[in-house]
C-alpha cells in the first residue's frame, strides 16, 4: 500500500497588531508567495524512510530531482502542480512500501485569504528565534470546510482537518515556519497521527528587487495502525528564470 498526501494552498511596531492585521498582512504575504514561487526552480532531495519500533530506520531512499512548481487558479480555486525530473536516485528498491508526501512547500496556503474563512486563528506568545521575535499564530480547521490538503489512498482523496502553529517574521509578516498535525486520527481509512513541519527563507535575486520567502526543508512525519514513514524534502540551488536572464543562488 503507498499512501500519497498532498497540499491540493510594543508600541505602534508589529507585535501590537490585533489578530485581523496580523492575518490580513500575512494573507497579503502569501499571495505574493503565491506570485513568487512560479518563478523558481531549485534542486529537491527527497529522503524516504520506513521506521520500525522506537524510531529505528528499516530502510532509507534518497532521490534528486529538479522541482518546478506552477500556481494558477481553476474554476476560482487555487490549484498548485509540482513538476520533479529525476536526476538520481540512491538506495536499493526493496518492496517495502513508502509515503509519497506532495505539496507540502505550498502548506503556508492555509494563509491565503481565499483559505482563511477555513480556520479558526488566535495569536498566541512571541517567540524568540535566533535573536529576533517571531509572531506566532496558532490555526485549526472548521469542520466541514474546504481543506488545503489530502490524503490519496486507492484513488481517493480524502481530505486533511490540519491544526497548527505558524512563525512570521514581522518586519515582512511572511511565514518562516509553520507546523501542522491531524485535529483527530482518522480511523476510517487507519491514518493514526500526521505531523508536518515546513521552514521558509528569504533569498535575495540579482535580477529582482523584492526578497523571496521560498521553502528550505519540509518534513512530514505519519503513522497508521502498523506502519510509520518520515520524509524530508531539502530545497536547494534555487535559480530565478525571467524570459531574457537568470540567476543562482547556491546554497
Amino acid at each position: 500500500m503507498t499512501l500519497l498526501l498532498m497540499i491540493s494552498m510594543l508600541g505602534s511596531g508589529p507585535t501590537s497588531l490585533t489578530l485581523t492585521d496580523v492575518l490580513s498582512r500575512v494573507g497579503k504575504s502569501v499571495e505574493i508567495f503565491w506570485q513568487q514561487f512560479p518563478s523558481v526552480s531549485c534542486n529537491e532531495l527527497v529522503s524516504q524512510a520506513k521506521l520500525g519500533n522506537e524510531g529505528k530506520v528499516l530502510y532509507h531512499q534518497d532521490s534528486v530531482f529538479d522541482y518546478l512548481v506552477s500556481m494558477n487558479y481553476e474554476g476560482g480555486d487555487p490549484m498548485v502542480d509540482e513538476s520533479r525530473v529525476l536526476q538520481k536516485k540512491a538506495g536499493k528498491p526493496q518492496s517495502l512500501p513508502l509515503l509519497v508526501s506532495n505539496g507540502f512547500p505550498t502548506l503556508l496556503l492555509i494563509f491565503h485569504p481565499y483559505y482563511q474563512g477555513s480556520f479558526e486563528y488566535a495569536r498566541i506568545e512571541d517567540d524568540v528565534v535566533d535573536g529576533k521575535t517571531l509572531l506566532r499564530i496558532r490555526f485549526q480547521h472548521l469542520q466541514g470546510a474546504r481543506s488545503t490538503s489530502a490524503l490519496r489512498l486507492r484513488g481517493r482523496d480524502y481530505p486533511l482537518e490540519l491544526q497548527g502553529t505558524a512563525w512570521i517574521d514581522p518586519d515582512s509578516m511572511a511565514i518562516s515556519r509553520i507546523t501542522a498535525s491531524l485535529i483527530s486520527p482518522m480511523d476510517d481509512v487507519g491514518l493514526k497521527a500526521m505531523q508536518s513541519d515546513v521552514r521558509y527563507k528569504s533569498f535575495q535575486f540579482a535580477s529582482v528587487q523584492q526578497p523571496y520567502w521560498l521553502p528550505v526543508v519540509a518534513t512530514v512525519d505519519v503513522q497508521t495502525q502498523r506502519q510509520h514513514w518520515r520524509n524530508t524534502h531539502q530545497f536547494t540551488n534555487y535559480k530565478h528564470f525571467t524570459v531574457n536572464s537568470e540567476s543562482r543562488i547556491t546554497k
